[in-house]
């Protein structure tokens, strides 16, 4: 079942969104994660900045996990961090 909660985007992530947060709601973040990019496809830039980014989920950093085995929590909130905030690649 979905769980509804809040995208926080955080410097180049929040210049290619163009906002600094926005609701989710989705099972995982896998599931998120594609409907921000839908949500977004006016921002050609978004797409690129989420594949270097890395995520925390209710402060827990999501590190090499798949994303679609991360769940997301009711009330959850997941943080997008740039790559100069300790991102991957």
């Amino acid at each position: 079942m979905p769980a509804q909660g809040t995208i926080r985007y955080w410097a180049a992530a929040k210049a290619a969104a163009g906002v600094a947060e926005e609701s989710y709601e989705a099972a995982t973040l896998a599931e998120a994660l594609d409907t921000a990019r839908a949500r977004h496809t006016e921002r050609p830039d978004f797409a690129r900045v989420l594949l270097r980014c890395s995520f925390l989920v209710d402060g827990d950093p999501v590190g090499t996990r798949p994303h679609d085995a991360v769940r997301l929590t009711e009330g959850g909130t997941v943080e997008v961090l740039p790559p100069f905030a300790g991102g991957s690649r």
